[in-house]
């Protein structure tokens, strides 16, 4: 099949496939005397894989040594599970990253009046983090913080 039906076949662009081929993460295919690629079941088996670890958010260099590991018949599960573990761990760093930048955006909301003033937290917080009132992530808060926290919601209720 050609690149386009690879493509459909596989539900990778023709792009991706380029690109994957381009930096050997797939092998490239025969070509005919036309210079046209020629990919077989086997090859759109491996576009499909490649997609599917991509989609599980595994990198590039993790999916290479995946794709090594499902073509060696004599590998180890262990070896395997090793690289889906060490993924996992991964994602629960960034998980709680992300998370802790959500609790960062919502301390910041939340100090923000909302209102016609110019003043903003968000944005003093994005351009100096150190003189701003929200929590540094993974940091517990000190005193002047709160301090400076209770002084913010006190002025919430003068008039603007």
């Amino acid at each position: 099949m050609n690149i386009g039906q690879a493509a459909k076949a596989s539900n990778v662009t023709a792009k991706m496939i380029r690109y994957y081929e381009s930096i050997g993460l797939i092998t490239a295919p025969i070509r005919t005397q036309a210079n046209y690629r020629v990919y077989a079941n086997e090859d759109v088996h491996a576009l499909r894989f490649v997609k599917r670890a991509r989609n599980l958010g595994f990198s590039i260099e993790e999916v290479r040594e995946l794709l090594a590991l499902w073509r060696d018949k004599s590998r180890a599960s262990a070896d395997v599970k090793s690289v889906a573990m060490k993924h996992v761990q991964d994602l629960e760093t960034k998980i709680a990253e992300l998370q802790a930048m959500a609790r960062t955006l919502s301390h910041l909301a939340r100090t923000c009046h909302g209102d016609g003033r110019p003043d903003c937290p968000i944005l003093a917080d994005l351009a100096d983090p150190a003189a701003s009132l929200a929590p540094v992530p993974g940091k517990p808060k000190r005193k002047a913080r709160q301090e400076a926290d209770c002084a913010c919601h006190e002025d919430a209720t003068l008039p603007a």
